[in-house]
Formats: C-alpha cells, sequence, structure tokens
C-alpha cells in the first residue's frame, strides 16, 4: 500500500505568518508571552507552541496580565474588534499583532461600507472569531447568514447592500447567496441598474478556494483520504466536504487515535490532508502511523 501527503496541503501564509510571529517573540523576549485565544485551530500545532512557553488566554484574563510588569499579548490571525485593540491600550498591555493581512484588509472594507452606509450581509459563522471582529468594525450593525434561505429571509431590499464572506467559508454557497440576492434585486427594481442597489464581494481566501480542484484531483488519484483538522477549523470543515463529495472514503481525524485500519480494507493508495491550519509535521505522524500499522497486519 502507498501514503503519500497532498503538496498542496499544508499552512496557509497567512498562518506561517503568525506562527513565525509566534516565536520570533517568544525566542526574543524573556517576558511572558499570552495569545489571546488558541492561536490556530489546531490542538498539536498549539500544543507545540504551549511546550515553547506560549501560553493561551481569554479576554476575561487581560487585567490579571496588565498587572504583570512584563507581557505581551498577541493578536491572532483571526483578528479582534477595536475594542480589544482599546482596551489592551486603556491597561497598558504590550499588543504584537498576528492578524491576517487579508483580515486585516477585510475589516478596513467593512468599515467603509459601513461608514458609507451600506446595509452590510456576511456569509459566515456569527461567533467565529474573524466575524466577531467584523462585527466590531460596524458597531455589530450587520446580518450575519449562512444560507439562501437566511438572507431572502433576514436581508431588508429596500436597503443599499453590500454581501462579503467570512475568508474561509464555501466558495460555491457564497455565490449561490449572491445569484439569489441579486434576483430578488432585479425583481423589485422597476428598471435601474442591480449595482446601485446590491455588491456582492468575494473575500474568501484564495489559499482555501484555489486549493479546491487540487483537493479533488488528489482525492479522486487515491483509494481512502484521512483528512487531518482541528474540529474547530472552519476551512476544515469545508476542504473537507469537498473531498468527501470527490471521495466517499475519505475521513475527517483530529488525532491518530481516531484511525481505523478497517478503513484501508482493499486500499492500494492512500492519500493524506489537511486544512491551512494542519502542521505538515503532524501530518507526517499520521503517515508513519498508518504505514507502521498496516505493515503490522501483513506480516
Amino acid at each position: 500500500m502507498i501514503v503519500t501527503i497532498d503538496k498542496s496541503s499544508g499552512f496557509c501564509w497567512g498562518v506561517v505568518r503568525t506562527i513565525e510571529k509566534a516565536e520570533e517573540t517568544l525566542a526574543n523576549t524573556n517576558e511572558n508571552v499570552y495569545i489571546l485565544g488558541q492561536i490556530i485551530h489546531n490542538p498539536h500545532e498549539s500544543s507545540r507552541l504551549e511546550a515553547k512557553g506560549l501560553k493561551t488566554i481569554s479576554h476575561q484574563d487581560l487585567e490579571k496580565i496588565s498587572q504583570e510588569k512584563n507581557a505581551k499579548v498577541l493578536i491572532r490571525a483571526h483578528g479582534e474588534p477595536p475594542s480589544t485593540y482599546k482596551k489592551a491600550a486603556e491597561l497598558g498591555i504590550d499588543i504584537v499583532d498576528a492578524t491576517c493581512p487579508l483580515v486585516t484588509s477585510l475589516q478596513k472594507r467593512v468599515e467603509k461600507f459601513y461608514k458609507d452606509d451600506y446595509q452590510i450581509v456576511i456569509y459566515g459563522k456569527k461567533e467565529h472569531a474573524e466575524i466577531i471582529g467584523l462585527r466590531g468594525v460596524c458597531n455589530d450593525e450587520c446580518i450575519v447568514i449562512k444560507t439562501v434561505e437566511e438572507a431572502l429571509e433576514k436581508v431588508d431590499f429596500s436597503k443599499k447592500t453590500v454581501l462579503i464572506s467570512q475568508t474561509t467559508m464555501e466558495r460555491a454557497t457564497f455565490y449561490k447567496i449572491k445569484e439569489a440576492l441579486e434576483e430578488r434585486v432585479k425583481e423589485l427594481i422597476d428598471g435601474g441598474e442591480v449595482s446601485d442597489r446590491f455588491t456582492a464581494k468575494d473575500t474568501l481566501c484564495k489559499a482555501v478556494y484555489g486549493r479546491e480542484d487540487k483537493l479533488k484531483e488528489f482525492a479522486k488519484s487515491n483509494d481512502v483520504v484521512i483528512f487531518v483538522a482541528g474540529r474547530n477549523s472552519s476551512n476544515g470543515k469545508s476542504l473537507f466536504h469537498i473531498c468527501q463529495d470527490t471521495n466517499p472514503r475519505s475521513y475527517f481525524i483530529e488525532d491518530i487515535s481516531e484511525l481505523n485500519m478497517d478503513w484501508f480494507e482493499g486500499a492500494e493508495r492512500v492519500g493524506i490532508t489537511g486544512a491551512t491550519s494542519t502542521p505538515q509535521w503532524y501530518m507526517e505522524n499520521v503517515k508513519e502511523k498508518i504505514e507502521q500499522e498496516m505493515s503490522s497486519v501483513l506480516v
């Protein structure tokens, strides 16, 4: 049996940048280094950095942290709302901003549309860290939806509207929502341009949707696919659905202990892939475990 790792898998550049900032900060200071929330949605990479000294905290811990003379707090790739930066400044906390530049850019766009009096519709998960940041830059005056039905029900079509997306959502659904809203606007206006009332901005991460075609090819080329990701990873869920739709013998695991050797029965080719927050080193560990287990079965 041949076991291979998807060459297109592994950290996106935004995650790489955030982890590099965390490691650089840990290496260059004797101060306590904290991260506000899980650095990425992968427990194994989080544990690796915690072993180096990175401590994960919540917003409720900020006042306590401010009592320390020497402390740095990292903002993770998902970003934070303006209120977090304001509170940190008031408390005199030293912030290291590791927000993904794509998320920073998206926050600025939402802020501009808000100032231009647009009704802001966001395709995403309301309590996801990235969405909380976006909600913060528009004073929480936005509509967060996940389906076409939600969009048609909640959008006020009398208002000038913009549709954007959380960076890690599914591209196909975003465009279904866009088309449904455009059609409804066409039905309601008597002449005139749809663009005067509605606009959609594809703010999805190319590192996520750009992998779709390659992931489909990888899934087709293997008898069994093991998809490795943190259960809280939004892009992990999106990419796994694409993988499973292409190859029904695709299995999602967060930890090596979840592997089931029965999955590999009759398989000649096994592929390992993952989310943009799945570390390469952990996929290598999964590969080694499968090879060890299968060789012992054959013996």
